[in-house]
């Protein structure tokens, strides 16, 4: 049940990235009021994962280490848009980005023993 939260944290990583960048490709041509409410009606089925990854996620690890996981969830989910969907291409800079994040996750997660 542990990874449970990273499944879910995968999942709802999906979802916001599209509601929050899809509609730069997709609705391009569309008045904003409706790419707000197309971006809210995704971003539901985002928190419908998100906060139950939050809640179970809580019953393993502390909030510091659930937002450093978050935030490399998200590196890697955009980074998989960013060049699949979107086809834009990957800087230097997003992978010393990246590293950073591995930095921040030894240092959050050193002391987690999975007993």
């Amino acid at each position: 049940m542990r990874f449970a939260p990273v499944a879910l944290l995968l999942l709802s990583n999906v979802f916001m990235i599209y509601a929050w960048y899809g509609h730069l490709k997709d609705l391009r041509d569309q008045p904003i009021m409706l790419v707000i409410v197309f971006s809210w009606f995704v971003a539901f089925f985002e928190y419908c994962l998100q906060v139950p990854a939050n809640r179970i996620g809580s019953q393993y690890f502390n909030l510091s280490q659930l937002k450093v996981m978050q935030e490399i969830i998200t590196m890697v989910v955009f980074a998989l848009f960013l060049t699949l969907y979107m086809r834009q291409k990957l800087t230097m800079d997003y992978l010393w980005a990246s590293v950073c994040l591995v930095g921040a996750a030894f240092f959050m997660f050193r002391n987690l023993s999975f007993d």
